[in-house]
């Protein structure tokens, strides 16, 4: 490459290899003087040159700041990394956004991605309100309202070819339902890159800036008015496929000794077990989703809403012996476990909990046998810890024994006071109960793992017997 020193104002490359622009100032590029070819070759290799910097650099340059274990150096590596990108490719030519752009994704493809991402989460939202700021600013409202029926009519014409393609495109991926809406008007507005391809178009001359300023309003609007076609699905999409769905049930043409009310992560292996030790189930889901795909797997399920009495008269549930509520929805569970309590008083009900405050309004509609969803999961993975940290399986089996009965416990000596109209910390006498429960823990504690599975047998000396709780709490239910 030729280097020339420029005088006065004029262009070319000065002393140190830089190029001068109009107003004397240097400036730096790998590109100038190339021809067509040239340009391409060498843009395409310095993007070459950061996607395998990327995939074979980036682990073992992490992997010695993580040896450190100081958060601050992956925040200045990220960033450094991030600016280096966007400085590679203003050198040959291309916008520096997209520098940044190829840096995410490179940082993206990092197996240690999610320890970068904790690190830089603290700028996110402050960097994108400063963005989101910066092109509010930037908008000029005078020609908006110049040219508003303009605005507006290709705001609205460009949502509408996108969502367009986007509903093809679902099609396409077989997307179905609410969903398919969902992904064609939830996509459908300019994103906020466009921004920064419209200053890139711009200062590269590529479209006049009258037009650009045009754009910047369209996009803009596109994303000012995407939270309306959220509620236009929230409120006009999604309940119509709702409804019909409740005018879809199948018909159940034979009962079996146990009806399952959910077939997902809980009532599927329920189901499961109870069909391979020799029990008859109707399985009935409210899904249609999740049906299809137990019907491929040839699990026979029915398509209904369990809440429904109807539904649960067609299901058999006056000569079935059980009931198992496994559906997700805390209020519809609560609700059809009151429903059945009420109505089928002779048959067991077992009913999946979400929560502890789930399982006092279980208890308060009538259920007496109520699993919590995630409490013998974590009680199993408390078990392999102390496995792993080399108790023996006689001592764990007797603090988790101990640790289950303690907690049956506290539940029933609490569930008294428990409100379902009010929040759980903002129920005193409830709070302080909690309160006096893990002190006198604590207290049994103190001489070690022994003291686990005490607390029944130490609220009886103080008087208060969950086993006379429980036939006080039971009586007072019948009574209502």
């Amino acid at each position: 490459m030729d280097v020339a020193v420029t005088q006065g104002g004029g262009s070319g490359a000065d002393a140190n290899g830089g190029h001068g622009d109009a107003d004397g100032h240097a400036s730096y590029s790998l590109v100038d003087g190339l021809n067509g070819w040239q340009t391409t070759l060498v843009t395409v290799s310095a993007v070459a040159m950061v996607i395998f910097a990327g995939n074979w650099l980036t682990r073992p340059v992490f992997r010695y700041i993580a040896a450190a274990d100081l958060r601050e150096l992956f925040t200045a590596a990220a960033l450094l990394m991030v600016v280096g990108i966007a400085l590679l490719m203003s050198l040959v030519g291309l916008s520096p956004a997209q520098g940044t752009f190829v840096a995410g994704v490179v940082l993206a493809n990092s197996e240690y991605k999610h320890e970068l991402e904790s690190c830089i989460d603290p700028f996110r939202g402050l960097l994108l309100g400063l963005f989101f700021m910066t092109v509010g600013a930037g908008i000029n409202f005078a020609l908006f309202f110049d040219n508003m029926l303009t605005v507006i009519a290709l705001t609205i014409g460009t949502m509408a070819i996108k969502a367009l393609v986007l509903a093809i495109l679902s099609y396409s991926f077989k997307i179905q339902g609410s969903d398919r809406w969902l992904f064609a008007l939830g996509l459908a507005q300019a994103g906020e890159f466009g921004f920064v391809l419209l200053s890139f178009t711009v200062a590269n001359s590529v479209i006049p800036v009258a037009i650009a300023d045009r754009l910047l309003l369209v996009v803009a609007l596109s994303m000012l008015l995407t939270p309306l076609l959220f509620i236009l699905y929230d409120r006009v999409i999604a309940p119509k496929f709702a409804t019909e769905q409740n005018n879809e049930a199948d018909e159940i043409e034979e009962s079996g000794n146990v009806i399952i009310a959910g077939h997902g992560r809980v009532g599927g292996v329920v189901n499961r077990m109870l069909k391979g030790a020799g029990f008859s189930t109707t399985v009935v889901d409210f899904s249609s989703e999740q049906l299809g795909m137990l019907r491929t797997f040839g699990v026979k399920a029915y398509f209904g809403d369990a809440t429904r009495p109807d539904l649960l008269e067609a299901a058999g549930i006056r000569e079935a012996k059980q009931i198992v509520v496994a559906i997700d929805d805390k209020h519809q569970s609560t609700e059809l476990v009151a429903y059945i309590s009420r109505t089928y008083p002779d048959i067991h009900i077992v009913a999946r909990a979400v929560d502890r405050n789930h399982v006092f309004d279980l208890y308060a509609a009538g259920c007496r046998d109520i699993v919590r969803e995630t409490f013998d999961s974590s009680v199993r993975m408390g078990r392999s810890v102390m496995l792993a940290l080399g108790m023996s399986e006689q001592e764990v089996q007797s603090i988790s024994a101990g640790f289950i009965d303690d907690d049956r416990t506290s539940m029933i000596v609490t569930a008294e006071l428990h409100d379902p109209k009010q929040v759980a910390h903002n129920n005193t006498g409830y709070v302080n109960k909690v309160k006096e429960i893990a002190g006198i823990q604590e207290s049994l504690l103190e001489e070690g793992p022994s003291g686990f599975g005490k607390l029944s047998q130490k609220l009886a000396e103080m008087g208060e017997d969950p086993a006379d709780i429980i036939k006080r709490y039971e009586q007072e239910a019948a009574n209502k």
